[in-house]
């Protein structure tokens, strides 16, 4: 529920296309998390422990696509939408988008290690924890794509809109701006 790039891509979807047309962008961060949470839980991440330059790659290619993203964010037109040429997320895109946001990783990643214990049932407690992620990703997205349609009440002309899209894609690269400071230290010390 707390602000990083689901919900700053949700809540300009909100305010660019309107509830209905984001309709396939929520679906799939709602789905999209729990089902990396469940596969983080089931042991994906030790291929990243085997592979350590996969994970690498999949950092780089992620700051790479949120600057691409942001680029969106910022030139969506601040109009009605059916003059827009952009298109939101799809489900498909938004769903896939968890394998290359940081948040999600560190989110499955710490929600696995933390609500965990080896002297149980491991796939009961990755299911519980999915079903938990699966259960509150629905209020917890809808909260944040009714605020982003409903700022088109308060950001009342193009100026205002595209100024708010412009804040938007800067929270977004803002929300990578560890990850990008963590490779460039790691590389060039």
């Amino acid at each position: 529920m707390t602000p990083g790039p689901n919900v700053i891509m949700i809540t300009s979807s909100g305010l660019n296309y309107g509830i209905r047309k984001s309709l396939p962008h929520y679906l799939g961060v709602c789905i999209g998390l729990p089902v990396m949470v469940a596969a983080v839980g089931l042991g994906f991440d030790v291929v990243f422990h085997e592979f350590p330059l996969l994970h690498e790659i999949i950092k780089v290619t992620g700051i790479l696509y949120f600057f691409y993203l942001a680029y969106h964010v910022a030139t969506a037109s601040g109009t009605a939408t059916r003059d827009n040429k952009t298109t939101p997320f799809t489900f498909i895109q938004a769903a896939v988008f968890q394998w290359i946001n940081p948040k999600a990783w560190i989110m499955a990643t710490e929600a696995i290690a933390a609500y965990t214990t080896d002297d149980s049932d491991i796939l009961m407690q990755v299911y519980y924890i999915t079903l938990a992620f699966f259960i509150m990703m629905f209020p917890c997205t809808a909260l944040w794509l009714f605020f982003g349609a409903n700022l088109k009440k308060i950001l009342k002309n193009e100026m205002q809109q595209r100024l708010f899209n412009v804040s938007m894609a800067l929270l977004l690269i803002a929300s990578i701006t560890p990850v990008i400071i963590e490779l460039a230290l790691k590389y060039f010390p």
